[in-house]
């Protein structure tokens, strides 16, 4: 079995802005699922990890589009895991049509997690760090890592939602997509008439569950750069964003 992991998908017409190109929201949902296919065929999947009491839970995830899919494009999304460490292992995407095109790239962090404490696990326990048969260090993915976005306290509270049932994932918490879908709303249909998202950047720090009150804070960064911030019911920190239009 090839390293590299291929998958077709097609932008559905209903997964696609007024624009007639895909939301990034459900290029998000595909690339996630794509590293589940990935994982799955390659004997580290959820379905695998479940039954022992583990779970993949995303860290920080990169994507840099030069154009999203029009809509009935059918397109692949190719994924493969970059390194791996204890802890932490990163898994590379590229978005590529069946003419060969590439359309962009994502980075991803991932973490494995005890579904019972929460907490961090050895990911090299599994099956006697089986994940390294599957590395590949030197296959390019042309975009930047990203790092931690930051943000002072100047940030503007622009939003306040409330999270219910559709905002919940398998582990239980508010899903990884959701969170894009949330953050890039904070924008108007006007402003997204003039202006496409070049890249969009996010990193998870705490978990948040249906029920909670999430609080976006935003701050302008540079021209046409944005960073946000959101925030729990609690005040607890769930993660930032970082959002550059074109």
């Amino acid at each position: 079995m090839d390293k590299v992991g291929r998958y077709e998908f097609m932008a559905e017409p209903f997964h696609c802005d007024f624009s007639g190109r895909l939301f990034m929201g459900h290029l998000g949902n595909h690339m996630l699922n794509a590293a589940d296919f990935h994982s799955t065929d390659r004997g580290f999947g959820m379905k695998r990890l479940m039954e022992i009491n583990r779970s993949w839970v995303l860290s920080r995830l990169a994507i840099e589009m030069d154009e999203m899919p029009l809509q009935y494009t059918r397109f692949n999304v190719e994924t493969w895991v970059e390194s791996a460490m204890r802890y932490f292992t990163s898994r590379n995407f590229a978005v590529v049509g069946n003419d060969g095109k590439a359309y962009g790239y994502g980075r991803s962090i991932w973490a494995m997690i005890d579904t019972g404490t929460r907490q961090p696990t050895d990911i090299f326990s599994i099956d006697d760090g089986a994940i390294k048969d599957w590395i590949i260090a030197d296959k390019p993915c042309p975009i930047d890592k990203g790092g931690r976005v930051k943000m002072s306290d100047d940030a503007e509270l622009v939003r306040t939602i409330e999270t219910y049932y559709n905002d919940v994932d398998i582990n239980g918490h508010i899903n990884s997509v959701k969170y894009i879908e949330h953050v890039l709303d904070l924008w108007s249909l006007d402003w997204y008439r003039d202006h496409q998202i070049r890249r969009f950047e996010i990193a998870y720090v705490a978990e948040a569950h249906a029920g909670d009150q999430l609080s976006f804070y935003r701050e302008t960064v540079g021209e046409n750069e944005f960073c946000v911030r959101i925030v729990r019911t609690d005040g607890t920190e769930c993660c930032r964003s970082k959002v550059v239009f074109r």
